[in-house]
């Protein structure tokens, strides 16, 4: 093919280098060259003029990737890291090279090409080389009628939105509780081809660990104790459709591993066994956590985070758009009125300026469960006085502080490993005192920063 993108390898270590160039030119590609030094790749660079470069982070020599990718922001060439280091302060730097994939090693033929693809994606979007092929009147549209708000933050959001609605690519939804992620992931839904396919929601926030794979893949019968029947998972409810996974930061690893499978094979298979199904999804995720802290803490997997973060669209805290509090105000106003069948004409100047000083910890939901209350209670037409309640914890001495459910299971686990000089498993090991296996108790040291040594 005439048009064969051009791609440059920087890698020092000649095995991974030859493998992937290998693998590269089966799939169609053009490796221009290989370089195991910055300064190999820079004379590369400027005599093949590659189209996309394949990066290491970590080069057996005195520049690093990260050095050469702030050159390659300069001159425009698109970038993805190969690596497999998820150190936080590395993974800080890297990502402040705005890269555009970054891919784990290990890793199968079929993940870089996913993750090319979705680079090529996100790289055409953000040129506009790919903004053609979507419907001219997909911006103009209003997105939600529901979706009140005229500041430029919420503009942003908006136009970021009618953009990749009728597309089929992944978005991340990222933003604090109560912003109204799931009100924009259902207007995605609503604006794309898959409208009148179903859209389903799992908070992966409120499913206990042990249900998690049943409601996402499903089971088959007899698959564990209480499975009388066989059940279809959330992936196979929403085939055609929209999957919403609200609060994806909380999926504890082990799901994380067979999501991310699922995502790009695009095929389940349910628990107990039975044949693999292919499924249909789009899917929109949704976080109040830093994904790039939980990954460099080992909670959250880096492969994952790209192939979910195609599509970024950050919701501002309410807060930081203050002026839409007005708009969002007399939209909760008409709302309530209509549904309880009772005329209420508006709010009073000195309410209003009460709402305009708060800092809405709780966001846009805080301010209608906060309209709602007034609503009930004003015996007129009008508000006329907010009173918005500020929760005050009591003042502990500091050997009273309360701790979280995280530092007391961590300060517990150290504690029977003291006990246990350090041993995990076995009769007299961790694992056994605390009844649980010994993989789990491991898999939550890691999660908790416990080191083997428990010090």
């Amino acid at each position: 093919m005439a048009d064969k993108e051009k791609i440059l390898i920087v890698e020092d270590e000649f095995i991974v280098g030859n493998d992937l160039k290998m693998i590269l030119v089966k799939g169609g590609y053009d490796v221009c060259g290989i370089a195991a030094s910055v300064e190999q790749a820079r004379l590369l660079i400027s005599q093949q003029k590659p189209d996309w470069v394949l990066l290491d982070i970590i080069l057996k020599t005195p520049t690093s990737g990260i050095e050469l990718a702030k050159e390659l922001q300069q001159l425009r060439i698109p970038f993805l890291y190969i690596s497999a280091n998820t150190n936080q302060q590395t993974l800080e730097a890297a990502k402040a090279t705005q890269p555009y994939g970054f891919l784990v090693k290990p890793f199968r033929e079929r993940d870089l090409f996913v993750m090319l693809d979705i680079a090529r994606y996100r790289y055409g979007a953000e040129t506009g080389i790919i903004r053609e092929e979507r419907q001219p009147a997909a911006a103009a549209t209003v997105l939600d009628p529901n979706i009140i708000g005229s500041s430029s933050s919420m503009k942003k959001a908006q136009e970021q939105a009618g953009i990749v609605a009728p597309t089929n690519t992944s978005v991340l939804l990222l933003g604090e509780s109560g912003t109204g992620k799931e009100r924009f992931a259902q207007a995605i839904h609503k604006n794309s081809h898959r409208k009148n396919k179903p859209f389903i929601t799992v908070n992966c926030a409120a499913l206990p660990v042990s249900l998690l794979e049943s409601e996402l893949f499903g089971h088959e019968r007899g698959a564990f104790t209480g499975a009388v029947q066989k059940r279809a998972g959330k992936f196979e409810q929403a085939h055609g459709g929209t999957l919403f996974l609200d609060e994806i930061g909380e999926l504890p690893l082990e799901a994380q591993v067979k999501l991310l499978r699922t995502l790009q094979e695009k095929e389940i298979e349910k628990l107990g066994g039975g044949p693999l199904i292919k499924v249909d999804v789009r899917v929109i995720a949704a976080t109040n956590r830093n994904l790039e802290k939980e990954v460099a803490e080992g909670r959250f997997r880096l492969d994952l985070y790209y192939r979910l973060n195609v599509f970024p669209i950050a919701l501002p805290p309410l807060r930081e758009h203050k002026e839409d509090i007005t708009p969002l105000t007399l939209h909760f106003l008409k709302k309530f009125s209509t549904n309880a069948g009772r005329k209420m004409t508006g709010i009073s100047d000195a309410a209003l300026q009460t709402l305009l000083q708060h800092d809405w910890p709780g966001n846009i939901r805080e301010l209608e469960h906060v309209i709602e209350r007034h609503f009930i209670l004003a015996e007129g037409e009008q508000i006329n006085t907010i009173n918005i309640p500020v929760a005050q914890l009591p003042v502990l001495a500091a050997e009273e502080k309360l701790e979280t459910m995280e530092e007391m299971e961590r300060a517990h686990i150290l504690k029977v490993l003291k006990a246990c000089n350090g041993r995990v498993s076995g009769s007299m090991g961790a694992a056994a005192i605390l009844r649980i296996s010994a993989q789990t108790l491991y898999s939550k040291m890691k999660k908790l920063g416990i080191k083997t040594t428990y010090k």
